[in-house]
């Protein structure tokens, strides 16, 4: 009988032994052999056969600068289309959504120092300005307003410089001292900063209470209300071109545009490198007569109140009806050819959907690849879409439930360091555990947000929505110093090796969001953090000038200055 049982539970030990090996198969990150294979697929072609640098020349020498509106973007996001078609993509498509305003376009910029000495100057346009007249040649004069005047001292102090600028090239205030920076930031983020950034059981230690800011005087004018009152001024009087100081270092120009969006109510507007400005101010203040020429050729197109998102797919199986979605904008500022902000982006996240197409994976989930525009005036193209697809969490539309997350990144070439996710600890829990095997190459995790506001990239238009919106945050490099909206963002300041790891990291989370058994967690009911208030006006016209956005480590953009 002993003999009997001795044998029986042999018998079930040895049928028992590939169970055990299968839970052996179960790695330190909890990845089952069959995602590191996928994974091990996933780096040999995102490695080995990149699309990343041909789309990146396509995005940016042949269609760059791609402005909101303009010609250019359409044919990138045409081009794109085209490109998605021929990897095997399905419902490819452009979405039209209402800009609201006409496409603007610079054509042809010179600039020049005629006298007392001969000289090139360098320039960008203002969008949204109009042309010279030709070739123009007039004295500089530079008009320096009162600081933070009230209504009544700026009035006094246009009255009394309305003669002094008709017929003038006009330079726009006092020129900005840039200070020569001994301690340029690095451009790899510090790791145990990012190890504690993406911990979510690690806290900060308490900051000072800031002192309390003093209520600021009714009577004092803002920035922006001299800065609209300024162009008023210039065009009524007479002036022939605004220059304004680009106040930054090493030539590195943002030109951004004219806020009323109308060509006809300003003049003819550049931003001129500080180094020329600072050099011009001397110069007058000398007391020698400065002789400039311009000319400018800026195309309007009215058409481009239409504008469009980029859409296309790689259908799902037995989930086909869940979605999850990646992207970035393809719009750009126009100083330069919008490489790190977002032809990068743009081609990380198509190349992230080929890998996945080119090994002939079927998702379960429908896979969607979204490039918007309107990104830079506010994040307008993504929230008219998530407005029109989905909804909100307190008036959802159809396919709201069946929403499984939308990856974004959009702060340059970078190694991806880290995500946030908007959603409950769980949400980013799974995301942690996702990107887990890329600790090694500097990803450090992935914490939750509870935020619903807007802020400076697309993710945040689902997250507003209540939806999981993840943001990807990278290296900084020369993002923040030095291409940025500048004339210097431009393809050579892409990093090869970089973006492509990036790709088969959003390629990995891509495939897992897509196959696992379950979406993202999301908040209840109980738990949803409520909507960020409607906006007021000021908010809503500034959310067409938006600022900057920063380097990875800080929250995003608000409002901007005419520049």
């Amino acid at each position: 009988m002993l003999r009997r049982i001795l044998a029986l539970s042999l018998i079930l030990f040895l049928f028992s032994l590939p169970l055990f090996r299968q839970a052996a198969a179960q790695n330190s990150n909890g990845s089952s052999t069959r995602d590191e294979a996928v994974r091990a697929r996933i780096r040999k072609e995102g490695m080995e056969h990149s699309q990343i640098m041909k789309t990146m020349h396509m995005l940016a020498d042949v269609y760059g600068p791609r402005l909101t509106g303009s010609p250019n973007h359409k044919r990138a996001a045409e081009w794109v289309i085209k490109q998605m078609q021929a990897w095997g993509f399905e419902n490819a498509h452009l979405e039209p959504w209402d800009f609201g305003h006409p496409g603007w376009l610079n054509e042809r910029l010179s600039a020049h120092l005629i006298s007392p000495v001969k000289d090139s100057l360098v320039c960008e346009v203002l969008a949204w300005t109009p042309s010279t007249p030709g070739v123009v040649r007039a004295k500089a004069y530079q008009l320096i307003l009162p600081e933070k005047p009230t209504q009544e001292q700026l009035n006094a102090a246009f009255e009394k410089e309305k003669t002094n600028v008709r017929g003038r090239i006009v330079l726009a205030g006092k020129t900005q001292v840039v200070p020569v920076s001994l301690t340029p930031p690095p451009k790899r983020a510090d790791d145990k900063q990012i190890e504690q950034r993406f911990d979510p059981d690690f806290k900060p230690s308490p900051s000072p209470s800031p002192s309390p800011s003093p209520s600021p005087d009714p009577k004092i004018l803002t920035g922006r209300q001299v800065d609209e009152q300024l162009d008023k001024f210039l065009k009524t009087n007479g002036a022939l071109v605004r220059v304004n100081d680009a106040g930054r270092e090493h030539g590195q120009i943002r030109a951004f545009n004219n806020r009323t969006f109308d060509v006809a109510k300003v003049v003819p507007t550049v931003v001129m490198r500080n180094e020329d400005y600072g050099r011009i101010t001397r110069i007058l203040a000398d007391g020698t007569e400065v002789v400039l020429e311009f000319n400018i050729v800026n195309r309007v197109y009215p058409e481009g109140k239409t504008s469009y998102n980029t859409i296309a797919e790689i259908p799902g199986t037995d989930k086909a009806d869940e979605v999850v979605m990646l992207g970035g904008h393809l719009d750009s500022w126009h100083a330069a050819t919008g490489a790190t902000d977002n032809a990068v982006g743009c081609a990380m996240m198509m190349e992230a959907a080929r890998i996945l197409k080119a090994l002939g994976i079927k998702p379960r989930r429908t896979i969607r690849v979204a490039l918007w525009s309107g990104e830079e005036q506010g994040l307008l193209g993504s929230q008219a879409y998530v407005k029109q697809h989905y909804g909100t969490f307190e008036n959802a539309k159809p396919g709201y439930e069946k929403f499984g997350g939308y990856l974004n990144i959009d702060s340059g070439t970078g190694r991806i360091r880290g995500a946030s996710v908007f959603g409950p600890p769980e949400a980013a829990k799974i995301l942690r555990e996702i990107l887990k095997p890329f600790k090694e190459e500097g990803v450090a995790g992935a914490i939750a947000s509870k935020s619903r506001g807007l802020g400076g990239t697309d993710s945040t238009s689902f997250n507003q929505s209540g939806l999981p919106g993840i943001g990807l945050a990278q290296d900084p490099i020369e993002y923040g110093t030095h291409t940025w909206h500048t004339n210097l963002d431009t393809y050579e300041r892409i990093l090869e090796e970089d973006v492509k790891k990036d790709a088969v990291v959003i390629a990995t989370v891509l495939y897992q969001l897509a196959m696992r058994d379950e979406m993202l967690p999301r908040f209840s009911k109980e738990a949803m953090p409520s909507p960020p208030p409607p906006p007021t006006a000021t908010a809503t016209t500034a959310a067409v000038n938006p600022t900057p956005k920063p380097t990875p480590k800080k929250p995003k953009r608000r409002a901007r200055v005419n520049q």
